[in-house]
């Protein structure tokens, strides 16, 4: 059984999952605008990913006795800028995620919900690879500067851009 503190907390990060679901949707839909079509297909992918994660968070409130809250959510911006910024956001974006799934484990210590605690290392590392991820898209368009060429071939092969991190190395020896 969750304790109500957990339980708000874990809400508080469904809507955190929601809204970042929404985010990147609607960088999917500035970059298909722009002809970016192997962003707006990333981006895609991400929001769909981000839906995921919340939809397995919803589940695990429920089966624990807690209740899932579906909220409204902030609508996200709609401009960008220019791609580099874009994806500064997208980096920006997941930093401030981890940092909110770092908070909801120092609950679960608190609450000495070992459970929850052992549910939330799957987001850890998640968010390990999300970072990493990011981090490699932003310094790849930083390299590129203003070469056509460059963001051509960058659009092309975004979609097969995985990184392994660490701690996903580790995990699975």
């Amino acid at each position: 059984m969750l304790s109500k503190k957990l339980e708000k907390a874990l809400n508080a990060q469904i809507r955190i999952e929601a809204e970042s679901s929404q985010v990147y949707l609607s960088m999917a839909c500035w970059a298909e605008v722009k002809g970016l079509e192997g962003v707006a297909g990333f981006m895609y992918g991400h929001s769909h990913e981000e839906r995921m994660h919340m939809l397995k968070l919803v589940k695990y409130v429920n089966e624990r006795g807690g209740h899932a809250i579906v909220s409204d959510l902030k609508a996200p911006p709609i401009e960008f800028g220019s791609l580099p910024k874009m994806l500064k956001a997208l980096y920006d974006h997941e930093v401030f995620v981890s940092q909110s799934i770092n908070e909801l484990v120092h609950v679960t210590l608190e609450e000495k919900d070992y459970a929850t605690h052992n549910f939330l290392q799957w987001y850890v590392a998640e968010q390990l690879e999300e970072e990493a991820l990011a981090r490699t898209v932003l310094d790849k368009i930083n390299l590129i500067g203003d070469d056509k060429g460059g963001l051509y071939l960058f659009d092309r092969d975004i979609q097969q851009l995985t990184v392994e991190s660490a701690a996903s190395e580790t995990m699975e020896e």
